[in-house]
């Protein structure tokens, strides 16, 4: 029974990820190859084909997906760089007592309402809205920035970046205390510390943070319906336009099959990328990427940072 109870302990996930996640996928696949044969029917699979891929790659579709690409990667970026420093100063110079409150704090805007969020800031950002007439005030033009591809970018972040910060921030607090006190001890500068240990750590955290952002955000049709307009289109919108209006499923799930696949190819693109412009500091500076668990390791990480210190 002890052999086969780590794959029982994992069935109920199993089950829920082939049952909610692969079936209907594999259904979105399936339906992706056939056809609308009358204005009354969604779909049909009496002739299967590649026809619906066809339809999809129009100048239209390119355009929306070039634009739907630059908002995912800029908005994870951003979610990145405005995530990290909040997540560190939440595990490492917030008192441990305080840090419950502040993660409650980051969780309010998952309390609310998606949509509700998103209309406060076409409300925020109308021109006749409360924020353009503060900025007429001072003797500034009007906002235009609703219904425009940097509207969209400001509310995905704003929608996304909690998704960030909580990885990152159990990504920072796992690093251990005295493995950084340690690397100070031997001569390390702070920034040292930073980027040859606590970083290199906290690497699973901040991919977990980057795919909860970057996967969603790329399907997120609410964001760029309510602040894009016709600027900020995105493929999500396009997809659920072919389900929810013009019933045409297969066309619908040829764009969901090719957004699945670009998602993926970017991620790898990424990850590879990634790996080869870090590739000379890990052979430069024997960065620490895996646990640190006896004190003896934890001594030879920091002196390796102590050794890039004074390199």
């Amino acid at each position: 029974m002890r052999k086969y109870s780590g794959i029982l302990l994992a069935l109920p996930a199993w089950l829920w990820l082939v049952c909610f996640f692969i079936v209907p996928v594999g259904m979105v696949v399936v339906f992706s190859f056939g056809d609308k044969p009358d204005i009354f029917s969604t779909h049909s699979l009496e002739h299967l084909s590649f026809d619906r891929y066809g339809e999809v790659f129009t100048p239209a579709f390119f355009t929306t997906f070039l634009n739907t690409l630059w908002i995912g990667l800029a908005g994870t970026a951003i979610c990145l760089v405005v995530g990290m420093p909040v997540a560190y100063w939440m595990a490492v110079k917030v008192r441990p007592e305080r840090r419950g409150i502040l993660v409650a704090l980051v969780m309010v805007p998952f309390w609310t309402n998606f949509l509700v969020r998103t209309i406060g800031w076409q409300i925020l950002l109308a021109p006749e809205g409360w924020l353009s007439t503060l900025v007429q005030g001072l003797g500034l033009p009007a906002l235009e920035i609703l219904n425009t591809r940097q509207a969209v970018l400001l509310g995905v972040v704003y929608n996304y970046l909690p998704l960030m910060i909580l990885p990152l921030f159990v990504a920072f607090d796992r690093v251990s205390g005295p493995l950084r006190e340690a690397s100070a001890d031997l001569g390390a500068p702070k920034w040292t510390t930073f980027f040859r240990i606590t970083l290199p750590l906290a690497q699973p955290g901040i991919i977990a943070g980057v795919l909860l952002v970057y996967i969603p955000l790329m399907g997120d049709y609410i964001t760029a319906t309510v602040l894009g307009g016709a600027k900020g289109n995105m493929v999500g919108q396009l997809v659920a336009g072919q389900f929810q209006t013009a019933l045409n499923w297969s066309l619908g799930s040829a764009m969901a099959v090719v957004l699945i696949g670009v998602i993926l190819v970017s991620i790898a693109i990424g990850a590879a990328v990634v790996w080869l412009v870090t590739l000379p500091a890990r052979k430069k500076f024997r960065l620490v990427l895996g646990p640190v668990e006896s004190s003896g390791a934890r001594a030879v990480a920091a002196r390796t940072a102590a050794e890039g210190a004074g390199a």
